[in-house]
């Protein structure tokens, strides 16, 4: 996707560096940064420098190459693989990666591993970018009916940020959007800002400006009164893991969008990848959800008069804060998951009837 009219992927690798795209500075400052590390790719992921399941995935593949330039050695390649994976819990594309990395790199020996590992973290990112693209195309078809139907402009709501930052290209729950947009179909949508980070104010608005699609910023709470005035035509949120049986772990905030679509008769559709998919547990309980820094909440960042960049306090400073970054959506309030295999029903036979 583009930038001031460039095209851009979220992260490449070039002269032994991987370049990433600073997010934690936008919308207000387009860096590229280089990580040199196995620290560096894990400080990215920790602190949301790279953020999205399926770019962390591709920064932990890239990260396994840094280490392998680092320390050829077959220990400090399993450390680096354990850090990288306990460098955030949630999100299962990170913990796919890396087995397939290492999986790959078993049994290598030193003066091929390099080679090996950079043709595979680049499997994985162009394979990412080509699924990303197939959800898009499935998910047109379903932009396209609502269009046909209505004969107006559709209006979508979306939830933190599943755009092409989140991903390689494209984007999740953007990509259906972007092929709608391509295609001349009128679309519009609501972005929800998603505190505490402000992924959907910050990055989404910020990549549909770019993209020159019509979208307008709202408060999170603010989704279930505009279903019930019915300027909402459609849901459609990424995940960061989907069960089996069909129950999505997203964004904190998902859940009570589903709750208020399935009040108000609108579709709720969510967009993923295979990599996406959590074949090994069935009870989302089991989901290690992500708590993170209570500043997240009690400090908020913004650009000053000056264009610099300030973060401000906005909470007592005696308050408590909690500050859990994902929550589950049951399978029943989910009207349906859009694959790059096609669209099924939030179910274990309808995942298996796509991948099994």
């Amino acid at each position: 996707m583009k930038i001031d009219g460039k095209s851009y992927k979220t992260i490449w690798f070039e002269n032994n560096l991987v370049k990433i795209i600073d997010q934690t500075k936008l919308p207000h400052q387009f860096v590229i940064k280089d990580l040199k590390t196995i620290k560096d790719s894990i400080n990215a992921i920790k602190t949301m420098e790279v953020r999205g399941a399926p770019l962390i995935g591709a920064t932990a593949a890239y990260g396994l190459v840094l280490s392998i330039i680092e320390n050829n050695d077959l220990s400090f390649l399993k450390k680096s693989s354990e850090e990288l994976i306990a460098s955030r819990p949630t999100a299962i594309n990170l913990k796919w990666a890396v087995d397939r990395m290492m999986k790959k790199l078993n049994g290598i020996n030193e003066k091929d591993i390099l080679k090996i590992a950079l043709d595979e973290a680049k499997a994985i990112k162009d394979e990412d970018e080509g699924f990303c693209k197939n959800i898009g195309l499935n998910g047109l078809k379903i932009i396209e009916e609502i269009s046909n139907k209505k004969k107006g402009t559709v209006n979508i709501l979306t939830h933190c940020n599943a755009g092409w930052l989140a991903t390689i290209d494209w984007g999740t729950a953007t990509s259906p959007i972007y092929h709608a947009h391509q295609k001349g179909i009128k679309v519009h949508v609501w972005v929800d800002e998603t505190r505490p980070r402000n992924q959907g104010a910050n990055l989404t608005s910020y990549e549909l400006n770019e993209e020159g699609i019509s979208n307008t910023v709202i408060t999170d709470n603010a989704g279930g009164i505009l279903m019930q005035r019915g300027q909402v035509d459609i849901c459609i949120v990424g995940t960061d893991r989907t069960l089996s049986n069909g129950d999505v772990c997203n964004k904190i905030g998902t859940y009570l969008k589903a709750l208020s679509a399935k009040d108000n008769n609108v579709p709720f559709y969510v967009a993923l990848p295979s990599s996406t998919i959590d074949w090994s547990i069935k009870d989302h309980k089991q989901i290690p959800i992500e708590e993170r820094n209570s500043e997240e909440l009690s400090h908020v960042e913004g650009i000053d008069e000056n264009n610099e960049i300030k973060k401000v306090r906005i909470y007592p400073q005696k308050s408590k804060s909690l500050n859990l970054a994902f929550d589950v959506t049951p399978a029943k309030l989910v009207t349906g998951l859009i694959t790059e295999k096609g669209i099924c029903e939030a179910s274990e036979k309808g995942l298996k009837g796509l991948f099994k």
